[in-house]
């Protein structure tokens, strides 16, 4: 697992950052990078003291600018695959094998997780807002994937040097994917599990709430018609 990275972008997560670190040292991986989003509350200390290196934003700049910080740091230092972590709990840290067992086979360069492999429970509206951003994937990008907006994924290092995220917050999800077309990058969904806590669903929450998806489709809609 030493050239294995795991990079977690991080807002204001002192809840459960400590769990989230502690999980994954337990399954062997020890290459964790914490990137603080400009937290207010204690994530930093938390991750810290939990044993993760942490690089910290000044100021809330997004999800998307968070996780390029840490794939330039992970590349800087020897990283060979390079993976994406939430830092609130909601994914599982064994399923990381399962994520790079296709990038370690040459399978695939960059591999992608999906809720909808695998049978699970998901709130009705959440459900509704991915499957619009899957048909607007397919329609303006033309690629039929399984899920969108999946924070699980993982790369080879070869691949996160083509796969540069230069778009700050939500819809660095979308950037991905139509980067890994325009650069013919060779991709492999993986079934992964979410796991749905009350807190994660809660409008207000920092991150991709219910009215967070709405705008993010609204604005893949108009950049693609702008383009």
């Amino acid at each position: 697992m030493k050239n294995t990275h795991i990079i977690i972008p991080a807002l204001n997560e002192e809840k459960n950052i400590g769990n989230v670190i502690n999980n994954l040292k337990k399954e062997g991986y020890h290459n964790l990078i914490l990137v603080d989003d400009g937290s207010e509350d204690n994530t930093i200390n938390i991750a810290e003291q939990a044993g993760a290196k942490v690089l910290k934003h000044i100021i809330n700049r997004g999800q998307g600018a968070a996780l390029q910080t840490g794939m330039t740091y992970a590349l800087l230092n020897g990283a060979q695959y390079l993976v994406h972590f939430d830092a609130d709990g909601q994914h599982d840290p064994k399923e990381i094998k399962s994520i790079l067992k296709p990038l370690l086979k040459k399978e695939a360069e960059v591999t992608l997780g999906s809720r909808f492999l695998k049978k699970q429970k998901m709130p009705f509206i959440r459900k509704l807002t991915l499957k619009g951003a899957i048909l607007i994937i397919w329609v303006f990008y033309g690629e039929k994937l399984s899920d969108a907006h999946n924070g699980f994924r993982a790369f080879t290092k070869e691949a996160a040097k083509k796969v540069t995220i230069t778009t700050d917050k939500m819809e660095h999800a979308s950037e991905i994917i139509d980067k890994i077309k325009k650069r013919k990058v060779k991709y492999k969904e993986v079934p992964v599990t979410i796991i749905y806590k009350e807190e994660h669903l809660k409008e207000g929450r920092k991150g991709q709430g219910q009215f967070d998806s709405i705008k993010i489709l609204f604005k893949m809609i108009m950049e693609k018609l702008g383009t």
